[in-house]
């Protein structure tokens, strides 16, 4: 029997980024290939809103990018300093709110890739986090934003199950659909994440709020805010040759915006 942990699943960054760290090696790429196909400047300097752990942020400062990013989460920000400070970069991740935050310098591309914008509850924090963000880039600059849309057509993923292992150490996550208010817009979210050593068994069960889009309603809400053109949207394949047309049966989905 596993011993259950209390607290949420973003309060232990290091089972967190073990899970969602452990594939960045095609967002990496992908990110990369945005930035030389769809960004109207020199892609230099990076923000994350809602970093978490930073898994992106230290690949590319390794790679010689200068980089930056926020989350509500001390103890993931605090992780994703370490980190960068372990490896010789500075501490630029805060604490901060994705919605409500402003920057001194401003920065060439920005990037939030699974799903984190769905956890702000309403139309207004929604627009004013892509203000923000825009506010926060350049001109040319980017910012790639992916999240899973609902779709108005045909079934929709309901439960994703996932694994990741370093040395002795495994990650079970387990991820499904409770129940959604399309009423409301709200889609209530399961997880739980089992941890496997070879002493013991542990598991976080958790439980969190989503707001769902369709479409139409990110349609909507991106015409809010003009500071950004569309560029491309592309899904969580990940290729850079095949980007697609969004239809009613589209899930996932990765808009390119740009600054204007």
């Amino acid at each position: 029997m596993a011993d259950i942990l209390p607290g949420h699943i973003y309060d232990y960054p290091q089972y967190y980024d073990l899970l969602f760290g452990s594939d960045w090696k095609a967002e990496f790429r992908f990110l990369k290939q945005c930035f030389d196909k769809h960004a109207k400047r020199p892609v230099k300097r990076l923000f994350e809103p809602a970093c978490g752990t930073g898994r992106l942020l230290i690949k590319f400062a390794e790679a010689g990018y200068a980089v930056a990013g926020n989350d509500l989460n001390p103890k993931a920000v605090e992780f994703c300093n370490a980190r960068l400070e372990r490896f010789g970069f500075p501490r630029t991740a805060v604490v901060g709110d994705m919605a409500d935050f402003a920057v001194k310098k401003k920065f060439d591309a920005a990037f939030n890739m699974i799903n984190s914008v769905r956890h702000l509850p309403n139309e207004k924090s929604a627009e004013a986090h892509l203000k923000c963000v825009a506010a926060a880039l350049s001109k040319g600059g980017l910012y790639i934003l992916g999240l899973h849309l609902t779709p108005t057509v045909g079934p929709r993923i309901e439960v994703e199950e996932w694994a990741a292992r370093r040395g002795n150490l495994s990650v079970l996550s387990r991820m499904w659909s409770i129940d959604i208010d399309l009423k409301k817009r709200n889609e209530r979210v399961g997880m739980t994440f089992d941890i496997y050593t070879p002493t013991k068994r542990q598991r976080i069960n958790d439980e969190m709020d989503y707001r769902t889009w369709t479409a139409a309603q990110m349609k909507k809400l991106l015409s809010k805010v003009p500071e950004f053109e569309l560029a491309e949207t592309y899904d969580f394949v990940y290729d850079i040759d095949r980007p697609i047309v969004i239809a009613p049966t589209t899930e996932d989905v990765v808009f390119i915006l740009r600054r204007k």
